[in-house]
């Protein structure tokens, strides 16, 4: 039987899928984000639909009945910028456990202006190697998400943040490879010398504060 996200004997259930972004409101960086399975589709007309919407990884938060005012107040004001409340089932990784109707999960939805779009996945390998704000750089957000997903459970991880991290790992060789020339080095990150090698995965779409917008059912 599916449990409620919150409940005033119960507390509340978060969803988290991401950590903070790294970046500057002049030089933003790159975060995740959710979309729906179906919005997903229609910014990618020519990607043949999956049978049903794969999964997304992430870990839920049981907040107690004690804290989650406490706990809502300091969310909103830290995701205010760019997401929205919503609702989610939660299934966890243990089948043996009961699945969670309504986990609340902020999401940064695409009508928002921080909503990037479709971006070029060498380009936007380029501008996670180079951001950086006071959270951190924004390629180490990245590795860390990488490492967080692919530590959740058996079959975890996600094909995208994967992609991009390889990508980002291509551009550092290139950066590297160039020290002793900052001139090089410099049009390595400009994207004019060297092509970061490409995968397979279509689905690249940003925000100007989010990596990847998960489509989720």
């Amino acid at each position: 039987m599916a449990q409620s996200a919150e409940s005033p004997q119960e507390g509340l259930w978060l969803f988290g899928y991401g950590e903070d972004h790294r970046g500057t409101p002049s030089s933003p960086g790159r975060v995740v984000t959710l979309i729906s399975h179906s919005h997903f589709l229609t910014l990618h007309p020519n990607l043949k639909p999956p049978p049903r919407p794969s999964p997304v990884w992430g870990a839920a938060y049981h907040i107690p009945p004690e804290h989650v005012s406490e706990v809502r107040s300091y969310l909103d004001i830290r995701e205010i910028n760019g997401y929205s409340i919503q609702y989610t089932p939660f299934q966890p990784a243990d089948l043996t456990l009961p699945v969670l109707g309504e986990c609340m999960v902020y999401i940064g939805l695409p009508e928002n202006p921080q909503f990037l779009g479709v971006q070029d996945p060498d380009e936007l390998a380029r501008h996670i190697w180079k951001s950086k704000g006071p959270s951190g750089e924004n390629k180490e957000y990245l590795f860390m998400l990488e490492e967080a997903l692919n530590g959740l459970g058996n079959g975890a991880g996600d094909e995208h943040v994967r992609d991009v991290a390889g990508r980002v790992r291509e551009v550092r060789q290139l950066v590297e490879g160039g020290a002793n020339n900052g001139k090089v080095a410099e049009e390595v990150i400009k994207g004019e010398i060297g092509r970061v090698k490409s995968g397979s995965n279509s689905h690249e779409q940003e925000e100007t504060e989010k990596l990847e917008p998960k489509s989720t059912s």
